[in-house]
């Protein structure tokens, strides 16, 4: 158990934590929500020990380890992906080295009645008990499932890290901290950089987690499928709720309603105080009970009710001219860059009203097919059509470099507003989470993040007929999806999304664009119908491949066996031995595959992770079979020789 006790931390004056409390548990699993700038990101590093706090405590068991994942990072790693990934094993690589070290010299040495000897014998044994404990023996077995459960190809393990994208070098941080098993992890945005089936792995993985996590999540989803437990920053306290997101909503609309009512309350016997001390202070004789009253009041908490005016906001995208029935058509597009094919002879067509998302792997070609559709990139060969009267909304990180670099917030928006929405700009600006004087900064002092949302915010004023939105959601809070997709799900254009966001597509999109490595598939329905679909695809394609794998560990007919090509009609001794190597080698090889089988399931290898016996015996079969393969290839040698 963490216990956070009267934690204080300030800012420039601003108050982020007054005085906080709370603890967390083992197996707490907990969601940690609030507006943007609430202070959750800087409770992590808190928690981590980055951001030292002003006053209070924060005790811990003695040998806690901590993970923590941050927003971003930029590694400098001159390593390989696979060996920067194992450095999470660093400790449990410094006991092997100690073993090795150790067993060299009980073997060279002679003294072994010494004191010194049994030293190293018993150091030995402890070594060999701490090695089991880490699972030092499937570390190889290990590291590959995580990064592949991550959406790294066996092809990109030998990558050199620094030639990588920030996204792809956090999955690496985040498979480390996996890989550590650490007692308490912090995530900060875990899934802005992964795929929908990279995200639904580690919703997978975290689930099952022996131990406590807490995560800052936009995602609802993500959130309602792991945390059993979601804790809110909001005007530098906390509020602790016992469930996952949905529930808390709900739980918190009572509470929000409990304390407006407390908080009115409150101002009225503020107001009858006041009333009273301007009454008697006059009077010699009260004035002894003005000043009780003064104090009474000056040491009175106020009650602060966070302000929510930003979730009146019914935002709907301005009327367009109606494209013709055919939007866009797509034939035979193909893009390279050098070598690699991205895209592959690749046809599509979208219709008016369609609300379509292109769902996939990272790296299979979606924000590429996107660029290609808009002409914001040139292809290889194939033709793109646009239809009648079609006019493009293009949003990506990178549109907000069409922004003028000198106007204000305010005025990027008020260029382009029309109609009665101009009167609301600043509530629509705050749905963007820029509040107050945040209106008044020019575009070229913006993060990238809030130029984003800038640019995102200002498409949503231009009257267009077709929206292709690439991760629309990547740096908005709950609220600001909302209103986004609700304006959307009103919106009487054609709409294509990309988004790894669950709760965001569902009841948005009607039409999925699935990116495989064979091609585009074509998929009609809702994503939570798509990855149905998706999961039991992959289920029957596990099971054919268990099948083939049971075809292929029947005992081998080998050539040498052959009477007419190898002499063995005088050696019945010899070819009995072969055949009985050649049949256990195939229980051994069942044995292996079905063993792996088991890693391959994130929810079947969590609980593996907890007992040392599966991986001593996987990696005792795996030496059962190269000693019996060796023997195997010294019989066949006899044979022939």
């Amino acid at each position: 158990m963490i216990a956070i006790s009267n934690v204080f931390l300030a800012f420039g004056g601003r108050t982020m934590f007054d005085e906080i409390s709370f603890l967390i548990n083992k197996n707490d699993k907990i969601g940690l929500v609030g507006r943007n700038g609430a202070g959750k990101s800087t409770l992590l590093k808190v928690l981590k020990g980055i951001q030292q706090i002003d006053g209070g405590d924060i005790m811990y068991p003695k040998g806690t380890i901590i993970g923590y994942l941050p927003q971003e990072i930029n590694s400098q790693s001159k390593l390989t992906v696979i060996d920067e990934t194992k450095r999470a094993f660093e400790d449990t690589m410094a006991m092997v080295e100690r073993k090795d070290k150790i067993v060299h010299e009980l073997e060279t040495r002679t003294d072994y009645e010494s004191d010194s000897y049994m030293d190293l014998i018993n150091e030995m044994q402890e070594v060999e008990h701490q090695l089991e404990i880490h699972d030092a023996y499937s570390m190889d077995e290990q590291t590959e499932r995580v990064l592949k459960g991550l959406g790294f190809e066996q092809r990109d393990f030998e990558k050199k890290v620094s030639e990588l994208s920030g996204g792809w070098q956090m999955r690496i941080e985040l498979a480390k901290i996996l890989l550590q098993r650490p007692d308490l992890v912090l995530l900060d945005e875990p899934t802005n950089h992964l795929d929908i089936e990279s995200v639904i792995w580690l919703e997978k993985f975290l689930k099952d987690y022996p131990g406590a996590i807490m995560m800052v999540s936009h995602d609802r989803a993500f959130l309602d499928n792991i945390t059993n437990r979601t804790v809110e920053v909001v005007n530098g306290d906390i509020e602790d709720y016992p469930v996952p997101y949905t529930q808390y909503t709900t739980l918190r609309v009572e509470r929000r309603a409990q304390v407006v009512n407390a908080a009115k309350n409150q101002q009225r016997e503020i107001a009858q105080i006041e009333r009273n001390i301007e009454r008697f202070r006059a009077k010699a004789s009260k004035a002894t009970f003005a000043q009780s009253l003064i104090k009474k009041l000056d040491k009175m908490d106020k009650i602060e009710v966070e302000d929510e005016n930003v979730a009146a906001i019914n935002l709907r995208f301005p009327p367009a001219q109606a494209s013709g029935k055919v939007v866009l058509t797509a034939e035979k597009i193909t893009k390279k860059y050098g070598d690699r094919t991205v895209i592959d002879n690749q046809s599509l067509e979208i219709n008016r009203g369609e609300k379509i998302a292109f769902l996939g792997k990272n790296g299979m070609g979606k924000t590429t097919f996107s660029r290609i559709l808009v002409n914001d990139l040139e292809k290889n060969s194939g033709t793109v059509t646009l239809g009648h009267n079609v006019t493009i909304g293009y949003y990506a990180q990178h549109a907000a470099d069409s922004m003028d670099p000198n106007d204000t917030v305010l005025e990027t928006v008020d260029r382009v507003a029309v109609g009665d929405i101009r009167t609301k700009l600043r509530d629509l600006l705050g749905a963007f989470l820029f509040k107050g004087d945040d209106v008044y900064k020019k575009v070229k002092v913006l993060s990238g993040g809030e130029k984003g949302r800038l640019a995102l915010c200002r498409l949503i004023l231009e009257p267009r007929n077709f929206l292709v939105l690439d991760e629309p959601t990547n740096h908005l809070d709950m609220l600001s999806k909302e209103i986004l997709k609700n304006a959307l799900k009103n919106y009487e254009g054609t709409v294509l999304v990309i988004s790894h966001d669950r709760d965001f597509l569902d009841n948005l999109t009607d039409k999925i664009f699935e990116f495989t490595p064979q091609g585009i598939k074509e998929h009609l329905g809702s994503i939570n119908e798509f990855l149905d679909k998706k999961a039991a695809e992959n289920m029957r394609a596990w099971e054919a491949e268990k099948e083939e794998k049971a075809k292929q560990q029947q005992p081998k007919q080998t050539v040498v066996a052959k009477p007419a090509e190898v002499n063995v009609q005088n050696d019945k001794k010899l070819k009995a031995e072969l055949q009985k190597t050649e049949t256990k080698i195939a229980e051994l090889e069942a044995k292996i595959a079905d063993a792996e089988t088991k890693l391959q399931d994130p929810v079947e290898f969590q609980k593996l992770q907890s007992t040392q016996e599966f991986f001593k015996q996987y990696d005792s079969l795996k030496v059962e079979l190269a000693a019996q393969m060796e023997k195997w290839e010294n019989t066949v040698a006899k044979i022939e020789a």
